[in-house]
């Protein structure tokens, strides 16, 4: 929370997330929001293996170890399925994947020229 002319606010997301809930925007490209069915404290977890994954991943490249680095983007994509940011969608209702697609190109396109976020 932050506080602006003494009163509480929650903060505000970095980033724009579609009225759906399934995808957040970056750079204009969607990207598919985590599974909120999945607990949070499982969540959590998943996050702190993702994150170390990342770490890996850098510390592998740093090394010139490309097997580390092979092993830690194969946890990372294992994480983000496990998430539901990638493989099957976590939707029920039949709706299109639209994950890393621009979003001018997909049924969100009139939602974010109409945000504060969209394009100018």
């Amino acid at each position: 929370m932050s506080i602006k002319h003494g009163k509480l606010r929650p903060p505000v997301p970095p980033h724009p997330v579609t009225p759906d809930g399934r995808y957040f925007v970056v750079a204009g490209r969607l990207w598919r929001m985590s599974d909120p069915a999945l607990d949070p404290e499982i969540r959590q977890q998943l996050v702190d293996r993702l994150m170390d994954a990342r770490r890996r991943i850098a510390a592998a490249k740093k090394a010139g170890d490309g097997e580390a680095e092979r092993r830690a983007r194969a946890t990372v994509d294992e994480t983000k399925r496990s998430l539901g940011e990638r493989g099957p969608v976590w939707w029920t209702d039949g709706a299109p994947d639209f994950n890393r697609r621009l979003v001018t190109n997909t049924p969100y396109a009139d939602w974010y020229a109409a945000s504060s976020q969209g394009p100018a």
